[in-house]
């Protein structure tokens, strides 16, 4: 994995803009040969347009864009995860009448449900603005038999076109996204109707989720772990339990994240977590002092935050009192997805500072807290990206020189 030996290295955490023509391909979701092969070509045109426009802007560890992840809509907070369901076998519609409710009953063992306790506080903001958190749908799918990956000529293909488009574009290192097994589980309605325990229902995630996991590795991608539901999850748990249970809740997902790790090189991985991309209070979020310990447990080398909105972007200063382990890598994220605001260079600059001072300037990479595509208007996602790579520059000045 590439480090800031010279200078601030510049990545993001993965999904851009997709352009109009793919959304459309992927929103007519037929089978049709003719349609298959056209959405395949485009595909390909379309990973090597967006590592271009990547490498142009400044970034220099891009990606795909995330464009084999279906985005039907221009605004898609969910394409990140949801992808997975075509992936993977075992899930299927929640039927109505099998429909778990919104709020546990007075008693129940803990769950995730549908209405987060930030919504439950600020009803009358969502209920005016119908900005619902993403566990407002009541269409999440249930585990109705054994969980499998299915899609290996998917990824390949995937993969080729990435490989294809950094080679093409002179790229010197790139990342590939997936889903980590406790955020795939956040998307569920019903998580283990299946299998007969959480614990079994984990790991049969995990074991299926080592197939794309190894499979980006072998292809010499960096692998990035997509896990929001490590910090998000506590929001989203009924009856809510106390810091201690949650930690006991989180370490047993982390424990089965790193069985689906095993044998890939740390140096391979980078681990991302965020609170959630709905633009709402977030005063419910779990500070990243109370799970950074956790966080530290996944076998990655680098380490993605979100710290760059309004709720985060003081808890740099936990870095001053959490040492980061030797050889390991902060990937902060130094614009935000939350705002159309778009940052100035030497405001990302003084965020990289701040980072810098506490970890090493080695030990940095300046990222974004979230993906852009789909939650900011692609102006803004790109002129985001420019002043990423701007602000970086600034700091590299103050650092190296």
């Amino acid at each position: 994995m590439r480090r800031s030996t010279d200078r601030i290295l510049t990545t993001h955490v993965g999904s851009l803009p997709r352009p109009a023509d793919l959304r459309a391909m992927w929103s007519k979701k037929t089978s049709e040969p003719e349609d298959v092969a056209a959405l395949q070509a485009r595909l390909r045109s379309a990973v090597g347009e967006i590592v271009l426009v990547q490498k142009k802007t400044g970034v220099d560890i891009p990606n795909d864009g995330e464009f084999g992840k279906p985005m039907r809509t221009a605004s898609d907070r969910g394409a990140w995860g949801n992808y997975i369901f075509d992936r993977v076998s075992g899930f299927g519609p929640t039927s109505p009448q099998s429909m778990a409710p919104d709020t546990a009953a007075s008693g129940a063992a803990m769950r995730i449900v549908g209405v987060r306790w930030e919504q439950r506080e600020f009803a009358e903001f969502y209920a005016d603005t119908g900005l619902g958190a993403p566990s407002t749908a009541a269409s999440r799918p249930t585990c109705n038999g054994p969980i499998a990956y299915t899609a290996q000529e998917t990824l390949r293909r995937q993969l080729a076109n990435l490989k294809a488009a950094g080679d093409a574009a002179g790229v010197e290192e790139a990342f590939v996204s997936a889903i980590a097994p406790g955020s795939l589980e956040m998307f569920c309605r019903d998580q283990n109707s299946y299998y007969a325990t959480t614990e079994a229902f984990l790991e049969a995630i995990a074991a299926a989720m080592r197939e794309e996991y190894r499979a980006i590795a072998d292809s010499g991608f960096i692998l990035q772990l997509d896990d929001p539901g490590l910090p998000g999850a506590w929001d989203m748990l009924d009856p809510r339990p106390s810091l201690e249970e949650y930690k006991r809740y989180a370490l047993l997902r982390v424990e089965m994240l790193n069985h689906a790790l095993a044998d890939i090189p740390e140096d391979r991985v980078r681990y991302h977590i965020c609170w959630g991309s709905w633009h709402g209070p977030h005063t419910t979020d779990i500070p990243l002092r109370d799970v950074v310990d956790v966080m530290l447990r996944v076998k990655a080398q680098a380490y993605m935050v979100e710290a760059a909105n309004a709720r985060h972007e003081h808890e740099y200063k936990v870095w001053r009192d959490v040492k980061l382990p030797a050889g390991k890598i902060l990937i902060p994220g130094v614009v935000s997805h939350a705002t159309n605001v778009v940052e100035h260079p030497e405001l990302v600059a003084d965020r990289i500072l701040a980072f810098a001072d506490a970890v090493g300037r080695d030990n940095v990479i300046a990222g974004t807290d979230c993906g852009l595509g789909g939650r900011v208007h692609p102006q803004i996602a790109w002129a985001k990206l420019r002043v990423l790579c701007e602000g970086a520059a600034l700091a590299s000045k103050k650092l190296w020189n």
